[in-house]
């Protein structure tokens, strides 16, 4: 079994055996994203925050791929939103928020694959124009490792 194909599976049964309640909370905001990288319990936190006022959305990113190709579609799908927060501890292994600033730096090469990123399978399937842009629409504030809620908050106000 290939390594790609080991990890796929390792992901289906963490899925059935640790479900994840939330992916995201949709706020009252237009502007401005919260991603919480994997940290879960901060985006419980914010959900119930009055950051969700300001905010279009939080949620979290588990993946290098498929998660960033959603926010890419979530964002060109609100063309108000310019900011995105990230914040939280980033995945181990996937390093998700690595790729996503790599991503917003760098673009991405011919293959769709994210220059720049550590992570094991940062290829996106979000064509070059959508990647391009997701690019030129959103600013990306680089909070990675912070769960301190008052310093997120102090950002968002």
């Amino acid at each position: 079994m290939s390594k790609k194909k080991f990890d796929d599976a390792a992901g289906k049964i963490c899925e059935a055996v640790l479900p994840i309640k939330h992916e995201y909370y949709l706020g009252k905001g237009d502007e401005m994203a919260i991603c919480t990288l994997g940290s879960i319990d901060l985006l419980e936190k914010i959900s119930k925050s009055d950051m969700m006022e300001r905010a279009a959305i939080a949620g979290r990113l588990l993946s290098e791929n498929k998660g960033i190709d959603a926010m890419i579609r979530f964002t060109l799908g609100h063309p108000k939103l310019r900011r995105i927060i990230v914040c939280g501890r980033d995945v181990r292994g996937h390093r998700p928020g690595q790729a996503l600033l790599s991503l917003h730096k760098n673009g991405v090469d011919a293959g769709g694959r994210i220059i720049g990123a550590a992570a094991p399978y940062p290829t996106l399937q979000s064509s070059q124009a959508d990647v391009d842009a997701f690019r030129k629409q959103v600013a990306i504030l680089d909070m990675t490792g912070t769960v301190d809620i008052a310093k997120i908050a102090g950002l968002v106000a």
